[in-house]
């Protein structure tokens, strides 16, 4: 608080009375505190006088005088809202009386031009939505895709265990973002720098099998594009106790910090009635005590011979989801090592038999980057005319979905990802509809951060662990 006054702020006349100083001679105007000093004229110059308070003291004067709460813009350009999110929030003091989200700036009509698109194509669009978990997006679509075909049950075997194997490191990227952002968030770089390092572990993992660090476009309807390099299983096999050791290292930073405790215990409050109403899944569901998770209510992709824990916690705030994610990581690694077992031991194709479905691709690297490799189309052009046309039509055609409509979920790092399909007999998808869970998990920022400080709706926020690109599709 400032009250503004001058050294010569009056002048009397020979009469007595008072009048507002000017250097102008004619006269300042009353509400012109600071006056017209001349340049260079010291004495005319303002003086502020400036003395503080209680903010309890001046939140109170505020209220009495009934003045109107303060409303204000967090976003859609603010580096802690996860993205381009705009959060409405109405304050009174440093106190969330009202917080509203405002999506739509990540619009990217993917859903739309998928229907422009032939059905492997459409998976070139899915895995941009939530690009943190690309190779999820990708395994929602291709399943549903596959059970409007009918041939779930003739994925090979070899290929649904390479499907688990990249959405579990997915898995794990997807929490060593939301850790390292949510962090420095917070304060703590040393939680970015270390949660991107390990990050970057997998990611080379990634490149290696599919020439891509994100939006690999690797899962195809019918299996996988192609089988895992030489090599690659000894690569990740190696990484795996960099991993743990680098998730021990998380764990060691945030877990008992009794700064971030303070940040986190009792912030972001929501409750298993409030996921339920809400549609919440995810790390945010199972906070409350709830154990579900699609892996074991719905198994797919074989995860019911696998074994892993379903972590819970029954705190129902953002320091419980951040224990979750921390040995969600562990568990994945444990599956991650089974995975590489089987696929050692188990030999074979990467794609559904059937040549009117399967993708002819046998990639490598080239001059001009990754493609068919020249062997590949040496033999398809050597052995027949029909052969030609037919790979010819499969890649700018596309297969056809016989009429009808199929959905299918996985459990993603956020929770529930689901890809509703309808076929109207073409080759190309009539609609394509995605359930993300950032868009239905994000409808709780009203219920976590209302009655909280302006500070913890930061906090409540990276505990849902939203993206964008997946909200706005």
């Amino acid at each position: 608080m400032a009250t503004p006054t001058t050294d010569n702020d009056t002048r009397r006349d020979d009469a007595g009375s008072s009048e507002p100083a000017s250097s102008t001679g004619g006269g300042a105007r009353p509400e012109d505190v600071f006056g017209a000093a001349t340049p260079g004229d010291a004495g005319d110059a303002p003086v502020l006088n400036a003395f503080g308070g209680d903010w309890d003291d001046v939140a109170e004067e505020a209220a009495a005088l009934h003045e109107e709460r303060i409303v204000v813009n967090m976003g859609p350009q603010h580096p802690s809202t996860h993205g381009v999110l705009r959060l409405i929030l109405e304050l009174d003091g440093e106190t969330v009386t009202e917080a509203r989200a405002g999506i739509g700036y990540l619009h990217t009509g993917i859903e739309k031009n998928m229907e422009y698109r032939t059905w492997t194509q459409g998976v070139t669009f899915c895995t941009r939505m939530d690009y943190v978990m690309p190779l999820f997006n990708e395994a929602a679509f291709c399943m549903a895709v596959e059970k409007a075909l009918g041939i779930t049950d003739q994925i090979p075997e070899r290929a649904q265990t390479i499907r688990v194997l990249m959405m579990e490191l997915n898995r794990i990227t997807s929490h060593l973002v939301c850790l390292a952002t949510g962090g420095m968030e917070m304060g703590a770089t040393t939680v970015m720098t270390v949660g991107f390092r390990e990050r970057e572990r997998i990611l080379r993992i990634f490149e290696a099998v599919t020439g891509l660090r994100m939006n690999n476009a690797y899962i195809r309807p019918g299996g996988v594009a192609q089988d895992l390099p030489a090599g690659c299983i000894d690569q990740v096999r190696e990484t795996i106790p960099l991993l743990r050791k680098g998730i021990g290292e998380l764990e060691s930073l945030l877990l008992e910090n009794p700064i971030l405790k303070g940040r986190t215990v009792d912030v972001g409050y929501l409750d298993l009635t409030g996921c339920i109403a809400l549609g919440v899944t995810g790390p945010v569901l199972r906070s409350t005590g709830h154990p579900h998770d699609l892996r074991k209510t719905d198994p797919y992709c074989g995860y019911e011979t696998y074994d892993f824990d379903v972590p819970v916690e029954d705190t129902c705030d953002a320091y419980g989801r951040l224990r979750i994610r921390i040995h969600e990581m562990h568990e994945s690694l444990k599956i991650v090592e089974q995975a590489i077992e089987r696929l050692d031991a188990t030999p074979g194709p990467v794609m559904v038999a059937d040549k009117k479905i399967a993708w002819p691709a046998q990639l490598a690297v080239g001059s001009d980057g990754q493609g068919n490799s020249l062997d590949h189309i040496r033999q398809i052009m050597g052995e027949s005319m029909e052969s030609l046309i037919h790979h010819f039509k499969l890649v700018t055609e596309g297969f056809r979905v016989p009429p009808g409509q199929a959905y299918a979920a996985i459990e993603s790092p956020k929770g529930e990802l689901g890809c509703h399909v309808v076929s109207d007999g073409g080759t190309r998808p009539y609609r394509a509809h995605f359930r993300d869970p950032s868009f239905n998990n994000l409808q709780a920022t009203a219920a976590m951060s209302e009655g909280g400080a302006v500070a913890d709706v930061i906090v409540a926020v990276a505990s849902i662990d939203p993206v964008m690109g997946g909200v706005d599709r």
